[in-house]
């Protein structure tokens, strides 16, 4: 705590004080109920928020110029989330006590129990200041592990209560009100958790909670015994809840590699695609140097592949730069396509796909609501009309063939090194054997979607997805796939569509939606069995 600023520091120490005089009033009550000790927790409860008051808007002075990803940002942003869990125990102890309040026969309650799980609280906040004062992450965790203690009591109170429920001699409101209390000592431990979690943060450089930071130890273990001292780094966080860290070496800044972790499904399908990768076509994905499961979640620790992503190639390297990296995703997308393909028809469910995000779609974009449509007097279909005509004429024109795709082919995923002239692919837990449409189309809409102004930069962007929509035509013909233009035209409406989920500029958004409806209507206005003679306007479809 001695980087943090005086200010803080003071107010911090009367705050875990001023919540320790008011633990000592709650255990003192619970021993022997009175009104004059029940009175002074009540009153005490502006000394609390004017501490944390202070605390958050020194946090706040203090933050303005540090950047997000800084240790001093997030010692800051930790000690907001301290002082705030502190406050919170204080309203919960005074919570507690309005329910006892409500209790006719204060036995029922159990009171004997209580002293013990308030004087767990008062040991987790007598640790915090030390904790953090001299960045000790073991005795932050044993902070943490205050709440499993306060959990095993709620539930043999909640045993007790339940128990009780059955006797017609107690008051049934008597019960409520005791749960109500036991669940405000959980809660209590809950808060305790997550001032662990915030000291944990603080002092590795990295948010974490608890799961998150065991896997973290468990992973560099490895590392520790190579590289010596390691730091760790946000890089990205998924759209899918999983949370990307680069492990470097402190000296060097080198990165040793990427830490990976979040939803145990998400990332065991990231780790099963990662291996199906390196037995289908070698080389493209990175190494899983290890895996760690905990509970719900889970992690990997994943090899650093060099080079730049697509999408930082298209906006800030040279155009000769830019040009190489296309050659070179396109010569190998083709080479992968020809030695995974398989005589097994796909279906691209394009429009199925589309149906299923609508409504995440219109949570963030409202004006897109499914209302009539009128043009000179002529009412038109609605756009979920449209979607389902056009999932009907999808199912009856597959893919002749399958290959294995990436599955989520957006520019951000695909990995460039310059000096080996090499192509990388992340974040592959939806890689499987699929119509190779689905990463035509995805690919280009996330080119289309960045939101770039410049127009030199528009006109690159333009003409990128040009030239990979002329790459891919071209295997298409080669393979004597004659759909591929009709079944791309609505494997981009379906990307043109569902991406302005992510896409906050309202016109922005709107001329991908209006490209998403153009798209299907041309190709419900193609005569069923005239698929193959179907053409794409694509000039007219990525210029802005």
């Amino acid at each position: 705590m001695t980087n943090a600023p005086k200010i803080i520091r003071e107010n911090l120490h009367f705050l875990c004080a001023e919540i320790d005089g008011q633990l000592i009033q709650l255990e003192a009550f619970f021993k022997e109920p009175t009104a004059a000790t029940a009175r002074r927790i009540m009153d005490r409860a502006g000394y609390a928020h004017n501490l944390k008051t202070r605390i958050l808007a020194a946090c706040v002075r203090h933050m303005a110029g540090a950047k997000n990803n800084n240790r001093k940002h997030l010692t800051l942003r930790s000690l907001e989330f301290i002082a705030s869990d502190l406050q919170r125990l204080s309203n919960l102890a005074r919570q507690s006590l309005r329910h006892v309040e409500n209790i006719e026969t204060f036995s029922t309650l159990v009171p004997e129990r209580y002293p013990a799980i308030v004087g767990r609280v008062r040991e987790g906040v007598g640790r915090i200041e030390e904790a953090f004062a001299s960045s000790d992450s073991a005795l932050a965790i044993q902070i943490g592990q205050l709440q499993g203690k306060i959990e095993a009591d709620y539930r043999k109170l909640f045993k007790i209560y339940t128990k009780d429920m059955r006797n017609a001699d107690i008051r049934s409101a008597d019960i409520a009100n005791s749960l109500l209390v036991a669940s405000e000592m959980q809660r209590m431990g809950d808060s305790l958790n997550s001032i662990s979690e915030a000291l944990i943060s603080a002092n590795i450089g990295q948010a974490v909670n608890f799961e998150r930071y065991f896997a973290l130890q468990s992973l560099m273990s490895d590392l520790d015994g190579v590289n010596g001292d390691l730091t760790v780094e946000t890089i990205a966080e998924t759209r899918s809840g999983s949370s990307i860290s680069a492990i470097k070496n402190r000296k060097t800044e080198e990165v040793a590699a990427v830490f990976k972790d979040g939803e145990k499904s998400k990332v065991k399908e990231e780790r099963q695609g990662v291996k199906s990768w390196h037995s289908i076509y070698p080389g493209l994905a990175p190494k899983i140097l290890s895996y760690e499961k905990r509970s719900q979640s889970a992690a990997l620790l994943i090899e650093h592949l060099p080079g730049l992503t697509f999408e930082h190639i298209v906006l800030n390297e040279k155009d000769t730069v830019c040009a190489t990296a296309l050659n070179r995703l396109t010569r190998t997308l083709k080479d992968v396509w020809k030695q995974t393909r398989t005589r097994e028809p796909a279906e691209l469910d394009s429009m199925q796909q589309l149906a299923k995000r609508l409504g995440e779609v219109r949570r963030v974009h409202p004006e897109f609501k499914d209302t009539k449509v009128s043009f000179s007097g002529t009412e038109l279909p609605s756009f979920d009309r449209l979607i389902e005509q056009a999932a009907e004429r999808e199912a009856k024109v597959p893919a002749p063939f399958s290959v294995y795709i990436h599955g989520d082919f957006n520019v951000d995923n695909i990995i460039y090194d310059p000096g080996e002239d090499r192509i990388h692919f992340i974040d592959l837990h939806r890689s499987r054997y699929m119509d190779y449409v689905q990463d035509v189309s995805v690919f280009m809409v996330s080119n289309y979607r960045l939101q770039v102004l410049d127009r030199d930069t528009r006109l690159r962007i333009m003409a990128v997805s040009q030239d990979f929509y002329k790459s891919a035509r071209a295997f298409a013909r080669k393979q004597g796939d004659d759909t591929f233009e009709y079944r791309l035209a609505l494997g981009l409406a379906r990307s043109f569509a569902s991406s302005t989920r992510f896409i906050f500029d309202k016109s922005h958004a709107r001329r991908m939606w209006l490209r998403s409806r153009y798209l299907i209507e041309q190709a419900l206005a193609c005569p069923p069995g005239d698929e193959a003679r179907f053409r794409l306007q694509m000039k007219e479809l990525f210029v802005d």
